[in-house]
């Protein structure tokens, strides 16, 4: 669809006020000191490091929250993937009549290995959320004393 003369030029107009308006607010910003914040200024420097820790020790609580919460659902997820290998294998024990068969023992050889690689990524998964749970608590030490200091 071609614009006609008026709807280009229209267009842009808009572009360039547009534009304009970008570059008149980022001089204002810089103009007032967005970028360069004196702490110096504050009231009471004090009170703000008091709740930065109150702020920093709620955060903490809620990793270790969120991380154990994590920790039940990965555990029942294993739990989950365990008792399907096993009725998968119960099954094919049911259908196989005599006993010994190939078919059988690969189902019980396959179940085991589910099991166990189950039970290996949960552990790993598991241990991937304490690093993270830490590395969380780590920042917000940090934080906390770098603004109290």
């Amino acid at each position: 669809m071609k614009l006609n003369y008026w709807k280009k030029q229209l267009s842009n107009i808009g572009r360039w006020m547009a534009a304009s308006l970008l570059c008149v607010s980022a001089f204002s910003f810089v103009w007032q000191g967005g970028f360069n914040s004196n702490n110096a200024a504050l009231a009471a420097p004090t009170a703000n490091s008091v709740l930065v820790a109150d702020a920093g020790d709620r955060v903490q609580e809620k990793a270790g929250e969120d991380a154990k919460q994590t920790k039940n659902f990965i555990r029942d997820a294993a739990d989950k993937v365990k008792r399907t290998a096993n009725k998968n294998a119960d099954r094919v024990d049911r259908a196989t009549d005599n006993n010994g068969n190939f078919v059988q023992r690969k189902a019980n050889r396959d179940a085991a290995r589910i099991e166990e690689r189950a039970d290996r990524d949960a552990a790993r998964t598991q241990k991937a959320v304490d690093k993270t749970k830490n590395a969380v608590q780590r920042t917000v030490d940090k934080t906390k004393d770098a603004l109290s200091n």
